[in-house]
C-alpha cells in the first residue's frame, strides 16, 4: 500500500502592515515637510522663506525678495511696521549640511561693506535660515557677539577680501575696522526649521507646497437683513429678471414680490448663495495661493455660458436654468472642490452677475 505524502504548505505572501490605508498604497507614505524642504532648490527655498516672512503681517508692513545678482547680501528683507524704516534681513542658505562659521563670514563682510558705503541702513535683526540649521560652532558664535566680530576680522583676508564684489578688492583698512567696531553684532540670529514650518502652515501657500488637504471651512455668514453695497449689481440683475418674468416694473422688491412667495423665496435663496460663495472666496484667500477661486469662477462661467445664451421665456427662467446647470457641473480640477457647498455654485453665478460677466435679461 502506497503512503500518501503529507501536503506541502503553499507559501503565502506576507501580511500587509497593520493600518495600511488605501491612499498610502496609491501614493506612498507622506513626506514630512522638513524632509521635503531639504529637497528644495536654493531658489525654491528663498520663495518658501518669503512666503513665511510675508505671513508675519502683525510685525512687517512690506516683505521683498532681493535674492540673486545685485542683492548686496540681502535675500528676503522685511520692513518693520511703524519702525521708521527699520528692517530685518533673512539670509537664505540651502546647503546639504548645517551652516558653519565659514559659510557666513562673507555675508557679514557684505553687510559691513554696503552699510559703510551707504547702500542701505544697518538692519534691526539678521537671521540665517537654512534647512539643515546651524552647526554647533556657528550656534555658539551667534550667542557671542564680540567673538563673532573678532572672527570676521580674523577671516577677512581669506573669506571676504575678494569675495564681496566681483569688481574690486575690499581691504579691511582702518576705516573698515572702525566701522565694524561700531556695528551691533548681537543682531545675528537663526530660526529653527520646524518653527518656520509651523508658522508657514498658517499661510495660504502651505497646502500648495506640502499637500495634506485643506482645513475645515468655516460656516459662511448669513446675508444681512437688507442688501449691502457689495450686492448691488447682482440684486439689480435679479430685479430686472423678476420684472421680465412679471411683465411689470420691480422697483421695490418687498412691495412688488409681496404676493409672489416663489420669487421672494428665490431672492432669499440667491442672497444666501451669494454670501456662501463669498465665504468660499475668503476661505480660498486664506488657504491657497492667489487665483484659485478665480479659476473656479471661470470653470463655472464656462459651464453655464451655453445655458445663458439659450432661449428662455424670461430672465427669471434664465437665472434658474443657469444655477441648475452650475449645480450639475463636474468641478474636479480645482483644489477648492473638496470644500464646495451646493449653495456656492449658485452663489458663483450671482458673483458673475455682480461682476458684469453674465446678464439674465437680454
Amino acid at each position: 500500500m502506497r503512503t500518501i505524502p503529507p501536503p506541502v504548505p503553499v507559501p503565502q505572501p506576507s501580511a500587509p502592515p497593520p493600518g495600511l490605508a488605501a491612499d498610502v498604497v496609491a501614493s506612498g507614505l507622506p513626506v514630512h515637510p522638513a524632509d521635503r524642504v531639504r529637497l528644495f532648490s536654493p531658489n525654491q527655498w528663498e520663495h518658501f522663506v518669503q512666503e513665511w516672512v510675508d505671513s508675519l503681517r502683525a510685525e512687517y508692513e512690506l516683505v521683498e525678495r532681493c535674492g540673486g545678482a545685485g542683492d548686496m547680501g540681502r535675500d528676503v528683507i522685511a520692513t518693520v511696521k511703524g519702525g521708521n524704516g527699520a528692517w530685518d534681513n533673512y539670509q537664505c542658505k540651502h546647503y546639504h549640511r548645517a551652516l558653519a562659521p565659514s559659510d557666513v563670514w562673507v555675508e557679514l563682510g557684505k553687510l559691513a561693506y554696503y552699510t559703510l558705503n551707504g547702500e542701505y541702513s544697518y538692519p534691526r535683526r539678521y537671521f540665517f535660515v537654512a534647512p539643515q540649521g546651524v552647526g554647533p560652532k556657528l550656534s555658539n558664535l551667534l550667542k557671542k557677539p564680540q567673538a563673532l566680530r573678532d572672527g570676521l576680522l580674523a577671516n577677512w583676508d581669506k573669506m571676504c577680501r575678494t569675495a564681496i564684489t566681483k569688481t574690486q578688492v575690499v581691504e579691511c583698512d582702518a576705516v573698515m575696522k572702525a566701522h565694524i567696531a561700531s556695528l551691533d553684532f548681537s543682531i545675528f540670529k537663526t530660526k529653527p526649521l520646524l518653527r518656520i514650518i509651523e508658522e508657514h502652515a498658517k499661510t495660504r501657500w502651505y497646502v500648495a507646497r506640502f499637500g495634506g488637504g485643506l482645513p475645515p471651512r468655516p460656516e459662511p455668514l448669513p446675508p444681512p437683513s437688507m442688501p449691502a453695497d457689495n450686492e448691488a449689481i447682482f440684486v439689480g440683475e435679479l430685479r430686472r429678471a423678476y420684472a421680465d418674468h412679471l411683465k411689470q416694473d420691480v422697483k421695490d422688491l418687498d412691495a412688488e414680490l409681496a404676493s409672489r412667495e416663489d420669487l421672494r423665496e428665490h431672492f432669499h435663496d440667491a442672497r444666501v448663495e451669494f454670501y456662501s460663495a463669498e465665504g468660499l472666496r475668503t476661505f480660498s484667500r486664506d488657504t491657497l495661493p492667489a487665483g484659485e477661486f478665480e479659476k473656479l469662477q471661470d470653470e463655472v462661467h464656462s459651464g453655464i455660458k451655453d445655458e445663458v445664451r439659450s432661449d428662455h421665456a424670461d430672465g427669471y427662467r434664465r437665472v434658474v436654468a443657469a444655477v441648475k446647470t452650475a449645480r450639475s457641473l463636474q468641478l474636479t480640477n480645482n483644489p477648492l472642490t473638496t470644500r464646495i457647498h451646493t449653495r456656492d455654485r449658485g452663489g458663483i453665478c450671482h458673483q458673475l452677475a455682480n461682476d458684469g460677466k453674465v446678464r439674465w435679461v437680454k
